[in-house]
């Protein structure tokens, strides 16, 4: 009964760990991340550095609006390389005109044709996060409220279940997700498409929760298995004895 006990105080553990992960990375936006080429801004007065002064002198180039001013500046010394991260409802990158960072809707941002792809990925994460709450709330009812043997094992085999179909389900979101983004990529924005990109913190979050599930899955079918190899063999154990008794 304790290392019954131990198993799924450690199955609850884990599908809790997968649910705060998993909730995390759906509301975060570093499932992506890395720097976007833009071209610098002119100068003015808040703006001193890491800009174009066309013509040498600040108030000249203020007051004269309809003068042609030129740069001698080329390639990639006409660039600036801000820092951007994306997740699965906004893109926010760096404001090169003002400090701090302007967001979007990523949604918006993804190619027609993958729009349907994106809505499937979101749709399936709220279904994994809902099905990780059904498989933790069978796993404590087990743990907390189990009156014998017999309820136990049924809020076992169902907290199993539920907690494998979660897992499938995440994993399908994930992946539909990355191919998205790379779709993205490619055939976004041109005033949004990365220069270089890696994934983020949140991305590594999403598939620790997905470990983490299934993890809780193995130790719950485990412990499903052992309590009813346990059973059986000492119902075995008692039919022999009685008929043992018959017998003498």
């Amino acid at each position: 009964k304790t290392n019954r006990r131990c198993r799924a105080l450690l199955a609850v553990s884990l599908n809790l760990m997968a649910l705060l992960f998993s909730t995390t990375a759906f509301i975060t936006t570093h499932w992506c991340e890395g720097t976007q080429r833009v071209p610098k801004p002119s100068c003015g007065k808040e703006k001193k550095t890491n800009c174009l002064n066309y013509s040498g002198n600040e108030t000249a180039n203020e007051t004269n609006q309809n003068v042609v001013h030129y740069s001698w500046e080329t390639g990639d010394d006409r660039f600036l390389f801000r820092y951007f991260h994306t997740g699965i409802w906004y893109s926010c990158e760096e404001n090169i005109n003002a400090a701090g960072e302007k967001c979007r809707s990523f949604i918006d941002l993804a190619p027609a044709s993958e729009k349907g792809v994106l809505w499937l990925s979101v749709v399936s994460e709220v279904l994994y996060i809902m099905l990780l709450v059904v498989g933790f709330s069978l796993m404590c009812l087990e743990l907390f409220h189990s009156s014998s043997v017999i309820d136990g094992l049924k809020l076992n085999a169902f907290a199993a279940v539920f907690t494998v179909l979660s897992g499938l389900l995440g994993m399908v979101a994930h992946m539909m997700y990355t191919q998205v983004f790379q779709v993205t990529v490619s055939l976004g924005p041109e005033d949004w498409r990365p220069h270089s990109w890696d994934y983020g913190w949140s991305f590594c979050l999403a598939w620790g929760s997905f470990t983490c599930c299934m993890a809780a899955s193995v130790t719950t079918l485990n412990s499903y298995t052992k309590t009813v190899i346990e059973f059986r063999h000492k119902r075995k154990i008692f039919e022999q004895g009685f008929r043992e008794e018959q017998n003498f």
